[in-house]
């Protein structure tokens, strides 16, 4: 299989450096464009050039660190396992603190090629906490002793603003400094990378009924959250809302399967309670999902079972949002309630990865929150000016008691009208907050209005 553009780029000038007596190298590539074919390739250049011995990648989950085994094996034809013999080996960032003596005289006596996948989970701290566990493995352990480092990340940045190991920093800005740059703009025109469709699912009027209180209403999610007890978890768990986001998302992928009849489609869960409601809601429209965890024990098998079948769903909770690599996933459905930009494009990441010439769209489903509102909007960023657009569409859907409302809803698009109250699916967690009980015990959300959709399409 021939490199890519920009992965013979990135090669030889990750090359380049390392011949000039630079030692670090940090590569930014979009997620799903292929960072890990690309490292094992710069890997056999370096083992042909006879610049190193070993090659060791670390990841952030067992899922990654199986993808760069397979591709490394591959490439290098040799086993990638860390037996006598192999080319070196992979694991997790969470195995490197039991590693004993031997492993880290490797490092010593040997010329390694150490490769950091995802970055960014290592960090170095802020000047006033620490550097992570992970970080400190690395700063203390692997920077000074590795005969080259090559850093590897789609989403280069921090939920908590600490600088990243093996990172470079411009002063006095604080702007990450990458030594090469693969955007979702250059994959996009490259065909690399799907164009992402982005739909903000908004309420015209949602209505909060206390027992003791008048009932309120508010204009769409935003002012909801801000201005009300409402938590954005109870609206990303509610299961009227669920299934109007299922709808759109299975809707979506019903048109994906007539050109791509394996096409799959990704629901990010809150919690595995909020999973398998989620999986009964799509049985109830006629579709079978696998949930999948990290408390469940084969759920690596069962991604991989769904990674080469063809079957339509998979629900995911702490999973496959990031570098888990099932290029037939092309719709996505976010109802987790973890609302950083990070999380948002590793998610994305996961169905931008193209397959062919008639591949060439990926679609997200997700309420119009205002921070992942912010994300989505910033994603356009990436592009250039003349492929961002942005349309307002409005679908009705409303309370079952306003005749005239429901008039409005069977001209606009047929949907059945809804009505109903939140309902608390956290039951169990123990990362609920007081705010969320109190909230679901006094409270009751009724949807009576229109739903509103705002499409960030990019063409």
């Amino acid at each position: 299989m021939a490199l890519r553009d920009w992965q013979a780029q990135c090669i030889h000038k990750a090359v380049a450096q390392y011949s000039s007596g630079v030692r670090h190298f940090f590569c930014q590539a979009t997620p799903g464009a292929g960072k890990t074919r690309m490292s094992a390739e710069l890997a056999k250049q370096l083992f042909d050039q006879n610049q190193i011995d070993a090659v060791v990648c670390l990841a952030p989950s067992c899922q990654v660190v199986e993808g760069f085994q397979l591709t490394f094996t591959q490439v290098l034809n040799k086993a990638f396992d860390g037996r006598m013999g192999a080319a070196g080996m992979a694991m997790t960032y969470q195995a490197l603190e039991h590693q004993r003596d031997v492993f880290w005289r490797l490092f010593r006596n040997m010329r390694v090629l150490a490769i950091f996948d995802e970055i960014h989970h290592c960090s170095v701290g802020d000047g006033k906490e620490g550097a992570n566990l992970w970080g400190q493995q690395i700063l203390q352990k692997i920077q000074d002793v590795a005969v080259f480092t090559l850093a590897l990340s789609g989403t280069p940045w921090r939920s908590d603003q600490h600088a990243i190991a093996l990172a470079r920093y411009s002063t006095p800005e604080g702007n990450l400094i990458v030594d090469y740059q693969y955007s979702l703009s250059n994959s996009i025109a490259d065909k690399v990378c799907r164009v992402p469709h982005i739909t903000l699912l908004d309420h015209s009027s949602v209505t909060i009924r206390h027992p003791q209180r008048d009932a309120k209403a508010y204009a769409g999610f935003a002012k909801l959250l801000r201005d009300s007890e409402v938590t954005y978890e109870s609206l990303v768990t509610n299961p009227e809302i669920n299934i109007k986001l299922l709808e759109l998302a299975k809707k979506q992928l019903d048109k994906a399967r007539q050109t791509l009849p394996d096409a799959g489609g990704l629901v990010i869960a809150s919690n595995i309670d909020h999973a398998h409601r989620l999986a009964e809601l799509l049985r109830q429209m006629g579709d079978e999902a696998v949930v999948v965890s990290t408390h469940r024990p084969d759920a690596g098998a069962a991604i991989d079972k769904f990674r080469m079948e063809s079957s339509r769903w998979i629900i995911a909770v702490g999973m496959v949002a990031e570098g888990t690599d099932i290029p037939r996933l092309a719709v996505c459905c976010y109802l987790s309630r973890i609302r950083t930009e990070m999380h948002f494009r590793q998610v994305l990441g996961r169905v931008l990865r193209r397959r062919g010439a008639i591949d060439g769209d990926a679609w997200m489903f997700m309420l119009a929150e205002p921070l992942l509102a912010e994300c989505a909007e910033r994603l356009m960023d990436d592009l250039p000016e003349h492929l961002a657009f942005c349309e307002h569409l409005r679908f009705v859907a409303v309370d079952a008691g306003d005749e005239a409302q429901t008039k409005n809803s069977d001209e606009a698009d047929g949907d059945a009208p809804t009505s109903g109250s939140e309902s608390d699916s956290r039951s169990g967690s123990n990362e609920r907050s007081e705010r969320d009980q109190a909230s679901s015990a006094l409270a009751s959300i009724v949807l009576s209005g229109y739903y509103r959709e705002r499409l960030l399409a990019f063409f």
